[in-house]
C-alpha cells in the first residue's frame, strides 16, 4: 500500500475553467431549455454529473437518458469552444506535478466530468504521464460529494484514505473527500473560502500552486 497519494479534481483545480462551465450551462439551461435561472442558481447547481444537474433542476423523468446525453455533449461542445483559447494549467502546477512524480507520489484524478472533457484536458496539455488512476462521472454510480469518487481513485492506487490529500475548488468536493477520510487542499478558484467554513478537513487553501506553504505536503 502507498504512504501518500495525490488526489486532484479536474475543473477549477487543474485547470480555471469554472466560470466557463457555468456560461455553458446558463446558456442552455435558459435559453434552450427555458428554465429561467439566475447566474447564482445556475453556480448553485454546477457540482456532480451533468444528468444529475439537469435532475435536481427539471426533476427524475423528465428528460430520457438519451435526451441528458445529448444536452450533456452539447453543453461541452459550447464550453469546449469557448474555453480552449484559455486552456492552460493554473499556475504553478506543472512545477508541483512534477515535483511529485519525481517524488514517485501516486497521483489520481476524481472527477464528476464525462470522458470527452477530460480527454479534452489531458491530451490537450499532455498531462497522462502523472496519472495512474483516472475516475470520471461514467465510473461512479453517484457524483461528488458522494466519496465513491474518490476511494475508487485510492483504491486503483492502492493507497491508505488517511494518507490521500485531495485537491479540490469545491465544498461539494471537499465534502467528497471528508467522507472519504481525506484531507484536502482548497484551490480558490471559483468559490470563496467562507464556503468551505463548515469543512473540518481543509489542510491549507491556495489561490495557485505557487504558493509555498504547499512544499509541506512533500515531507
Amino acid at each position: 500500500m502507498s504512504r501518500k497519494a495525490f488526489l486532484f479534481d479536474l475543473n477549477g483545480t487543474i485547470i480555471d475553467d469554472m466560470q466557463f462551465h457555468a456560461k455553458a450551462w446558463y446558456d442552455v439551461l435558459n435559453n434552450e431549455l427555458q428554465a429561467n435561472l439566475s447566474w447564482e442558481e445556475v453556480k448553485a447547481q454546477m457540482y456532480g454529473k451533468n444528468d444529475e444537474l439537469l435532475i435536481r433542476i427539471f426533476g427524475e423523468g423528465y428528460f430520457t437518458k438519451e435526451r441528458m446525453k445529448e444536452l450533456s455533449v452539447e453543453k461541452e461542445k459550447q464550453y469546449q469552444k469557448e474555453f480552449t483559447p484559455h486552456l492552460k494549467l493554473i499556475k504553478g502546477l506543472d512545477v508541483f506535478l512534477e515535483k511529485a512524480f519525481e517524488q514517485n507520489i501516486p497521483m489520481a484524478i476524481g472527477t464528476a466530468a464525462i470522458m470527452f472533457n477530460v480527454d479534452y484536458i489531458l491530451d490537450g496539455l499532455h498531462l497522462r504521464k502523472y496519472f495512474k488512476s483516472i475516475i470520471s462521472a461514467d465510473d461512479v454510480a453517484i457524483s461528488k460529494p458522494d466519496p465513491e469518487t474518490f476511494i475508487n481513485c485510492a483504491d486503483q492506487l492502492e493507497a491508505i484514505y488517511e494518507q490521500c490529500i485531495v485537491f479540490e475548488d469545491s465544498p461539494k468536493g471537499v465534502e467528497a473527500a471528508l467522507r472519504a477520510g481525506m484531507q484536502a487542499v482548497v484551490i480558490k478558484t471559483y468559490h470563496t473560502i467562507a464556503e468551505f467554513s463548515h469543512l473540518p478537513n481543509i489542510l491549507m487553501a491556495v489561490d495557485d500552486y505557487t504558493d509555498p506553504v504547499l512544499q509541506s505536503l512533500f515531507k
